[in-house]
């Protein structure tokens, strides 16, 4: 049995197939996911699992160099995308490696996960919780 925080096989099979600069969506429940995106869907009920501690795992499990939100995510969730902010930040800090934050529209921010390897559904249902994660190297 598999030791390290994840256990999900198909997000552990994307997190090792993963290669510097794809992207990876993690996103709400209500994100529409393009038909030609593989679907990794997480989410069991509302809230369940959350936002936050999807980001955390893989943040444990993979290295990125950048994060794409949309605009109206610090403005409709300014909580939560505080806790976003923070964790990059402690992740910054762990690594000594910067992660680049950019934002774009919400419209644009859908036409973009089109480009992800995966997007990885919470059944978080706070607005605009949705990221889009650039993979980095770890040397």
């Amino acid at each position: 049995m598999k030791k390290s925080t994840l256990l999900n096989s198909e997000i552990s099979y994307l997190v090792s197939t993963l290669g510097h600069t794809d992207e990876t969506t993690i996103c709400d429940a209500g994100l529409p996911i393009p038909d030609e995106v593989q679907r990794i869907d997480l989410a069991l009920t509302h809230g369940v699992p959350s936002f936050i501690d999807t980001v955390k795992v893989m943040l444990d499990e993979a290295q990125f160099e950048g994060v794409i939100m949309a605009e109206e995510f610090t403005n409709v969730s300014p909580k939560l995308h505080q806790q976003l902010c923070h964790l990059l930040e402690q992740e910054q800090q762990r690594t000594g490696k910067n992660i680049a934050i950019s934002y774009i529209s919400h419209e644009e921010f859908k036409q973009r996960t089109a480009y992800s390897k995966a997007v990885i559904r919470t059944g978080e249902c706070t607005p605009y919780a949705n990221v889009i994660f650039q993979s980095g190297v770890v040397f």
